[in-house]
């Protein structure tokens, strides 16, 4: 039986437009309605998770809330038939953290359809190494490798590449035999990307030279872009005849300032990557790929652990664009 309270994150507000947050004990009854109540042995960290724990608009309508888009831990009880009591799960996307609360208290109550049980290969710590930006990342492998993209057709470049998507990106595309050039802004962390497998770092600006003209010359056979805006631009400009460019950031700018230029004269394809709706046979298929033949071979060196009592740090970090690779929170030492 599960205890009758536990320990959580819990993000108010106090007063208009401002937030604080404290650790609690929180009543499992106050939990929402669902078919699983799990027990979360980890979580991790995302920019989403910051702008909820931080009041940002756009992630979580009601306060008080307890954000963690990422959980992974053990079934306590089950009105599904299709989970047991002590099945390991992992649970990302879907409104997880957004305005269900989330991953960063020790237990959540959810739908079981948002459940995926944890693949042979993955521990429930490396699961949330990788967590949503893992999936995302993956998810962008997936649809590279969907639309004909191959290893041996070119470089694939990988914008904001020390961030939590762009570090697994590299990581996840070298496992899967492509040769992969990272961009970041902090090029002082080469050495951190080549472990990864990057086979060359460069600088965001050597992305971006040249991007006034109409097109670029043809230097990728792919992209990953994490960042949005100029670099996306100038990534789709710089892309090979009938090369792919997946889309999953805005930390640049949401705004798109390109031409059709790449479209119609190269034959470039843009595709967006949503992680939290993707449906459930891809995402079982892209987690048994991470637990197996694209599990990164350094996975632990692209991240740090905290508890929640730790959380407040790395959440000013991530929300500054200080925050290297992946941090995984420990619930059962919280």
């Amino acid at each position: 039986m599960p205890p009758e309270t536990f320990t959580a994150l819990l993000v108010e507000e106090t007063e208009p437009k401002k937030f604080t947050r404290r650790i609690i004990e929180r009543k499992i009854d106050e939990l929402p309605p669902g078919e699983l109540l799990v027990k979360v042995h980890y979580s991790s960290l995302n920019y989403k998770d910051a702008l909820s724990a931080t009041g940002r608009p756009g992630v979580t309508r009601k306060y008080p809330h307890t954000p963690g888009i990422d959980a992974a831990g053990e079934v306590v009880t089950s009105d599904s038939d299709a989970f047991a009591p002590g099945d390991r799960v992992i649970v990302t996307g879907h409104d997880l953290g957004m305005n269900t609360a989330g991953g960063f208290g020790q237990y959540i109550r959810i739908p079981a359809a948002w459940a995926i049980p944890l693949p042979e290969g993955l521990s429930l710590r490396e699961s949330m190494v990788l967590g949503t930006a893992g999936f995302t990342a993956a998810l962008s492998v997936y649809k590279l490798e969907k639309s004909g993209v191959r290893p041996g057709d070119g470089d694939i470049l990988v914008t904001g590449a020390t961030g939590g998507v762009g570090s697994i990106a590299v990581a996840v595309l070298a496992r899967a035999g492509y040769r992969v050039t990272a961009s970041t802004g902090k090029t002082d962390e080469s050495e951190f990307l080549a472990t990864l497998g990057a086979a060359e770092v460069i600088s965001r600006e050597a992305v971006l030279e040249g991007a006034e003209r109409p097109l670029m010359k043809e230097r990728w056979a792919g992209a990953v872009d994490c960042v949005g805006g100029d670099t996306l631009a100038a990534a789709l400009k710089a892309t090979r005849y009938g090369g792919t460019v997946t889309c999953c950031g805005l930390v640049g700018s949401p705004e798109l300032p390109v031409n059709v230029f790449p479209f119609i004269l190269r034959g470039v394809s843009l595709l967006g990557i949503d992680s939290v709706e993707c449906p459930r046979e891809p995402r079982q298929q892209i987690w048994n790929n991470l637990a197996g033949k694209w599990k990164p071979r350094h996975l632990e060196e692209a991240a740090s652990e905290c508890t929640l009592q730790e959380l407040e740090e790395p959440i000013q970090a991530i929300l500054q664009g200080k925050l290297k690779g992946r941090t995984v929170v420990n619930l059962l030492e919280s």
